[in-house]
């Protein structure tokens, strides 16, 4: 983390510091006064309920080595500690964040998309993580405040940042982009999460190309290349490898399904590399074929990229397998959710053997469009092998109404208790459950009771 004198700060960034102070150090920053450690910078930020300045006095109590401040905020006359005074408190966090990153200096891997975003970011972790001292975005750290955050968590001798950025408007990620600047950049997909935000799927894929904006000359841009909305933003970029993963034989990485069992799947690449990913969903293939193809770029060895893909360890409720005392495999995929996602999950549980029950609760965030992309999750259920189907929430209905007709028992449920107790009457031994939604629904309950 950083571990700095208050006059390498005032070198980096614009700010003032009383001269008595700048040969103190600060250790790791935080934003949050409840949990701060000895030396550690406090950032406040002006909220609309909550002035973070109002704890700075507390922060420092709790062995604070100095505090970010607006210039003209009335401070607590007690207070004993460095103020370092800016302009804005937040434009300041990204500023040092920017410096201290140029500082450690590691090669920087951004990864976005409408899905698959931290899949990838953990997949490319385990591929590098053998070979190269890595850091990568903890849990949802990816926005304005979050990814400068993860940062100044950098270790000096950090030779990889792997960074995952969201957004849910235009000009967000073009703002982390120029933090960043990153020698590689992906998108893994493009769906349809904030769609409410953002109008259209060609908008989402205008946004979450703002990624390449920052990316430095001679940088690497890997895309999915089966995504049509992508080829305009692509043919703007100049000035680096461009990588196409995708299912398309036109493609740099040419993805093939060799084989799905019930605890991951084999596949192919360019008809010449073989690989084994224990992980459920044939859609991880163009995730893992991402890792793998930078892999390649850095210079790891085939057996290297081979060995340390098929060890790879997924942030929790992705695609997260438990297999009961009954014998009843229960996934896990209810961190998140789009109508895309859904698709793909109804597409690994199809692929199982044995009795499938799927149970999927509102996506969010789909504006207008919101009913008809819940009834396109329904209809997708025609022709796939399905035999139980349970909803959960208002908008999952839709799902419900135009699902029920492909599948042999369906219920739809407006309260979480009532499907539990009815999933508990109905599972039996050998059957496979597959839980998704929003993650404002929360059907980690569901899972926890039956595992």
């Amino acid at each position: 983390m950083i571990n700095v004198t208050l006059q390498q700060i005032k070198n980096w960034i614009s700010c003032e510091i009383d001269n008595q102070y700048l040969n103190q150090s600060i250790k790791g920053v935080t934003i949050n006064s409840r949990k701060i450690t000895k030396d550690m910078l406090f950032i406040p930020f002006r909220g609309e309920n909550v002035d973070g300045h109002r704890f700075i006095a507390q922060a420092f109590k709790e062995g604070a080595g100095a505090s970010l401040a607006k210039k003209g905020t009335q401070l607590n006359p007690d207070i004993q500690g460095p103020i370092i005074w800016v302009e804005d408190t937040l434009k300041a966090l990204q500023n040092l964040a920017k410096a201290y990153l140029q500082h450690v200096n590691p090669k920087v891997i951004a990864v976005t998309g409408s899905n698959g975003k931290t899949t990838t970011k953990d997949m490319i972790e385990s591929v590098l993580s053998t070979e190269f001292k890595v850091k990568k975005t903890q849990g949802n750290y990816n926005n304005e405040i979050g990814m400068p955050l993860t940062l100044l968590e950098l270790d000096k001798d950090t030779e990889i940042s792997i960074l995952e950025m969201g957004m849910s408007g235009f000009h967000q990620i073009e703002l982390l982009s120029n933090i960043a600047e990153p020698d590689i950049a992906v998108i893994t997909n493009i769906g349809e999460s904030h769609m409410q935000d953002l109008g259209s799927r060609e908008g989402i894929a205008q946004a979450k190309s703002e990624i390449t904006i920052g990316l430095k000359d001679q940088g690497i841009f890997i895309y999915d290349g089966d995504e049509p909305l992508l080829m305009p933003h692509v043919k703007k970029v100049h000035d680096a490898k461009l990588i196409s993963i995708g299912l398309g034989k036109d493609n740099t990485y040419v993805c093939h399904i060799d084989d799905v069992e019930t605890d991951g799947i084999a596949f192919t690449l360019n008809n010449n590399e073989s690989y084994i990913l224990p992980i459920l969903g044939t859609h991880n293939m163009k995730n893992a074929a991402t890792a793998i193809a930078i892999g390649h770029e850095l210079g790891l060895s085939y057996n290297t990229i081979k060995n340390n893909i098929r060890n790879v360890q997924l942030t929790g409720m992705r695609m997260e397998r438990h297999l009961t005392t009954d014998n009843i495999t229960v996934i896990n995929d209810a961190y998140n959710a789009s109508p895309t996602s859904m698709k793909a999950a109804i597409d690994t549980l199809d692929s199982m053997d044995g009795r499938k029950i799927l149970i999927l609760a509102d996506v969010l965030e789909l504006g207008q469009n919101s009913q008809t992309m819940h009834e396109q999750v329904g209809e997708y259920l025609k022709d796939k092998s399905i035999d139980i189907l349970f909803t959960f929430g208002d908008e999952a209905e839709y799902i419900y109404n135009k699902g029920k007709a492909f599948v042999k028992y369906a219920n739809h449920f407006q309260d979480k208790s009532n499907l539990i107790k009815e999933l508990k009457s109905l599972v039996k031994d050998n059957d496979k459950v597959l839980a998704k939604g929003s993650r404002g629904m929360k059907l980690e309950d569901i899972v926890e009771a039956l595992i």
